[in-house]
């Protein structure tokens, strides 16, 4: 069995720590490239999720270097996410691919449903062993994060533009050889000290801004265009809405338990939209109340073209910047933005920000 998935920023160094654990071979999809985007554009139907469509080309050339596998998961509710596997399957299957496909719904609150899912792509591991990988795992995930907000916060006030980005993807690269939580423990410490020993300005001001969006489109540099990085170079601090180890938490642990997830966020977002409307327009406008309360610059919304819960959200966000007095701009991505223009409204918003600051 040569196993596969999803890129998704930092998520296939924990996926490919996990199922090797597991003794699983792992052919890793190549990195997102413009050829990545090229072949799910043009297998994929015209109005699919751009996160569909990159999704499509990373299982098309993992099938071509070997893999046999692929794992996707699932979804409830109004987001689309929940047809991608049964879509992308059914392509795959027409363009003649030989392959198993395995998709983890998620568990509603049945851990042991997800234990059960992933022993039936191993061959001879206990519930133990699989416990310890997810053990692992969940480390490996939260470890990710903690570096990846930490270099938000460096980023913006390096003295060598593109330091933080180098001594970012070395502690990536720590992670991905630890094999224990304990290792992982280590590992993180080791790239935490790489992090902070880059040359920075501590008393230079600079601007803040909050990240609110789809989940994919916020996790995945690629598919954002680089947006974190570039906002850091032109010296802005951000803050994303969402990471992976929220997302499971609230999916795996919060609903394990029965406990609510993300309360502060939806009380927030309350008088403007106070039901589920899919994927993670709730919290688009909750987290963005929050900013303001915050004190945040601004805030960008991200979104696939065509998402809908983030276009119930876009269309409430104009009142929230209004009444809250936060300046929001949205970016609606699909693989025909072009950079040039997206970077021009993005230093057109920065000078906004910058402008009203110094008014202040």
């Amino acid at each position: 069995m040569k196993v596969t998935f999803p890129h998704l920023g930092s998520l296939s160094i924990a996926l490919t720590g996990l199922f090797t654990d597991l003794g699983l071979e792992v052919i890793a999809p190549p990195p997102i490239t413009k050829k990545t985007i090229s072949l799910g554009v043009l297998h994929a139907p015209e109005f699919a999720c751009f996160p569909l469509k990159i999704s499509l080309g990373n299982f098309i050339e993992a099938l071509e270097a070997g893999a046999d596998t692929l794992v996707m998961i699932g979804g409830t509710g109004p987001c689309r996410l929940g047809y991608y596997a049964q879509v992308q399957k059914e392509i795959l299957r027409d363009l003649g691919y030989d392959f198993k496909m395995i998709i983890f719904e998620p568990p509603q609150g049945q851990l042991n449903k997800l234990i059960n899912e992933i022993k039936t792509i191993t061959t001879n591991c206990s519930s133990f062993k699989v416990l310890q990988a997810i053990h692992t795992v969940w480390r490996k995930v939260k470890a990710l994060d903690k570096l990846h907000a930490r270099s938000l916060q460096i980023r913006p006030r390096e003295l060598e533009c593109g330091a933080t980005t180098a001594a970012y993807q070395q502690s990536l690269a720590l992670i991905s050889e630890a094999h224990t939580p304990q290792a992982v423990t280590v590992q993180l410490k080791k790239g935490m000290q790489l992090l902070n020993s880059v040359a920075c300005d501590w008393q230079k001001k600079v601007l803040r801004i909050g990240l609110v969006g789809e989940i994919y489109m916020l996790l995945e540099p690629y598919a954002n265009l680089q947006l974190e990085r570039t906002l850091g170079e032109m010296g802005v601090e951000v803050e994303r809405s969402v990471y992976l180890s929220d997302w499971i938490k609230e999916h795996l642990i919060l609903n394990t338990l029965h406990f609510p997830g993300g309360l502060k966020t939806k009380r927030a977002a309350a008088p403007y939209l106070n039901h589920f409307v899919g994927g993670h327009g709730w919290e688009s406008v909750g987290d963005t109340v929050r900013y303001a309360r915050r004190g945040y610059d601004g805030v960008i919304h991200i979104l696939p073209f065509t998402c809908t819960p983030e276009i119930v959200a876009k269309s409430i966000l104009p009142t929230v910047s209004r009444e809250q007095g936060i300046p929001v701009l949205s970016f609606s991505l699909d693989e025909q933005t072009g950079e040039a223009g997206f970077r021009t409204r993005l230093e057109a918003f920065i000078d906004l920000l910058a402008g009203t600051t110094l008014v202040n």
